[in-house]
């Protein structure tokens, strides 16, 4: 393949204008050539001079792409990824993968016949916050790892009307946020022992969770993933203490607000946090005092994720995120409404 890399995008709701027309026009290598949207006119008023299909299926059957983005609602995500690598397509899938764990391994090796590339869009791995955990956890900064536990809270009291609030599959708090910091955790610790959820309905006229406290047992570690939709004064961003020191950071990774006004890249400061985590490092000796040192914030960086895409397409590199890996988070999501129906916490097999 020579040149850019020609990209179809399906759908023009709130991830496609927010998170990845803007990413794929960015990104060096790769062009956006054509949108599947019913509203031609809202498409228009940010992509003037892109193409809009009527619908997925004549997306699909354009011979001038080499890659569809499909970020639609999750119940639509096996059917279009399937159709999409049907007609020859690689593939990038918004998160969570699919609604099942069966949905998600018939893609698997539906890619794997097709001899295609398929990837799902865990853009947190790039969040500033969690590449700085990642390299405190790489470096041995914190000793042997005990307790990590990562918050995702919002406050949002009204429910807007969409389909994420709406009963049905893949719907609600714990597939939406409960994806992303299921998949940190498995790029930090690899797949746990067990899993044990608690799912709520706190918001008033709530149908879907809009709650969920995790716990993933490994070993002597503890894992703890949160999320609430009624949290004025958050807490902690990430709390991880090991066996020599103590890291906390505050505040959520910058760039979805940076996206959601309109910050375009390249932009100077991109992903900068300024709200850095506080290392804490104990002390042995009997009345020493713990040395506490700010870690700047690295900043964050979506765009490495289409950057990745791009070269695995090209044959230079692996796939930043695999369906594989995303498969492993299908596994935990669906373990742990496993454990919030039976109150007990489920093993996870060949853990």
């Amino acid at each position: 393949m020579k040149g850019s890399i020609r990209v179809g995008l399906v759908g023009y709701g709130m991830a496609s204008k927010r998170f990845h027309a803007p990413l794929i026009a960015a990104q060096e290598g790769l062009s956006l050539v054509a949108i599947a949207s019913r509203d031609s006119a809202k498409v228009r008023v940010d992509w003037p001079d892109v193409p809009v299909e009527a619908s997925p299926e004549a997306l699909f059957a354009r011979d001038d792409i080499d890659l569809v983005v499909i970020p639609t609602p999750n119940a639509t995500h096996y059917p279009l990824v399937s159709q999409a690598l049907a007609a020859g397509k690689h593939v990038v899938v918004d998160k969570p993968f699919t609604v099942s764990v069966d949905e998600a391994e018939k893609l698997c090796l539906q890619a794997i016949e097709a001899k295609r590339l398929l990837s799902v869009f865990h853009n947190r791995r790039w969040d500033g916050d969690f590449l700085t955990v990642r390299n405190l956890i790489d470096s041995q900064a914190l000793g042997r790892v005990v307790h990590f536990e990562s918050h995702f809270d919002r406050y949002r009291p009204e429910i807007p009307t969409r389909w994420r609030e709406s009963p049905g599959p893949g719907a609600g708090l714990w597939f939406d946020l409960g994806s992303h910091l299921l998949d940190q955790a498995l790029v930090l610790f690899g797949r746990p022992q067990s899993i044990w959820l608690d799912l709520a309905e706190q918001r008033d006229g709530a149908q879907v969770d809009d709650y969920f406290h995790a716990v993933l047992r490994y070993d002597q570690r503890r894992v703890v993933l949160h999320a609430g939709a009624l949290v004025a004064a958050a807490g902690a961003r990430f709390t991880v203490h090991g066996s020599r020191a103590s890291y906390i950071k505050h505040g959520l990774d910058p760039q979805e607000d940076m996206l959601k006004r309109g910050d375009r890249l390249p932009t100077p400061h991109w992903g900068e946090d300024w709200r850095h985590g506080m290392l804490t490092i104990g002390q042995v000796r009997e009345g020493g005092q713990p040395e506490l040192h700010e870690v700047p914030t690295l900043p964050g960086d979506y765009l490495a994720y289409y950057t990745g895409v791009r070269d695995a397409i090209l044959g230079r590199a692996p796939l930043p995120v695999t369906a594989e890996a995303a498969l492993e988070v299908m596994r935990l999501l669906e373990a742990g409404v496993e454990s919030a129906r039976s109150g007990q916490a489920v093993a996870i097999g060949g853990a």
